[in-house]
């Protein structure tokens, strides 16, 4: 635990070398990270996990929830762990985090990798169906939990996965406030998004994406790797928006060899 700014913040770091900080998506804390793959890049590098504001062992604090604001966070963070540089890695929310980082801190950071993202959540939205499960309240939290899986994969690899699904998913997740998850939801909504500055962001980019994900679909990747001039588009066949989970050595292995690369 650390105090960041008006926050107390849960982090975890593993391994040595040069940090690379991981970014967790929306409605999730540090624990969805799974072991296999921190312990994978902690092989060569310095693993720094955390909570984002107001979810698992972070507080809310007072400030208001946005994008740009947990950007500062994680900055406070790096600040706080004394790092003068580090790669940093978003997963869908967490892409969106970073790449506020990187664009008004661009001196901190090597590479950037930026998995499942956007530069602007309208310009290539889910289909309206999916759009319909997302604001679907009803049933318990289970039934919510089992719908929203239900969008990271596609349909047939599910059907032959379930052992799988229970691997990444039937385990202690951490503490996720409903009400933090709302006003997480709400910091996506207000967000303007980075699109007009990507031709100016000159750090080596990785944008991995699965090929078949319905929450944040490939053709944004596809637009920004064409507006980032050092960048490099990763589209994996068959792959969902939990890509990380359904091919997890396809996924560390094509992160790794990006981040070695000159």
């Amino acid at each position: 635990m650390i105090t960041v700014g008006d926050i107390n913040m849960g982090y975890r770091i593993y391994g040595e070398g040069d940090p690379l900080i991981l970014i967790m998506g929306y409605g999730s804390t540090m624990d969805l990270w799974e072991d296999r793959l921190i312990q994978s890049f902690a092989k060569d590098y310095q693993v720094i996990i955390f909570d984002n504001r107001g979810m698992g062992e972070t507080s809310a604090g007072e400030k208001d929830f946005s994008i740009e604001q947990f950007a500062e966070d994680t900055y406070g963070l790096m600040e706080s762990l004394n790092l003068k540089s580090a790669h940093v890695l978003g997963w869908s929310m967490g892409s969106y985090i970073a790449q506020e980082l990187v664009i008004k801190y661009p001196e901190k950071f090597n590479k950037l990798v930026l998995y499942a993202t956007t530069c602007d959540p309208s310009m290539y939205p889910p289909a309206a169906e999916v759009m319909t499960i997302l604001s679907d309240p009803s049933g318990t939290p289970e039934d919510q939990g089992a719908r929203w899986i239900r969008l990271l994969f596609p349909a047939d690899w599910l059907i032959n996965h379930s052992q799988r699904i229970k691997e990444i998913f039937y385990r202690p997740l951490g503490l996720i406030n409903p009400e933090n998850i709302e006003k997480q939801s709400l910091a996506i909504e207000k967000w303007p998004g980075t699109c007009s500055q990507l031709t100016s962001l000159f750090h080596n980019t990785l944008l991995i994406t699965g090929a078949d994900d319905v929450l944040v679909p490939a053709e944004n990747s596809d637009y920004m790797a064409s507006k980032i001039t050092n960048s490099k588009l990763a589209k994996i066949p068959g792959a969902g928006h939990g890509l990380m989970f359904q091919s997890p050595e396809q996924f560390t292995a094509t992160v790794c060899e990006f981040l070695i690369s000159p």
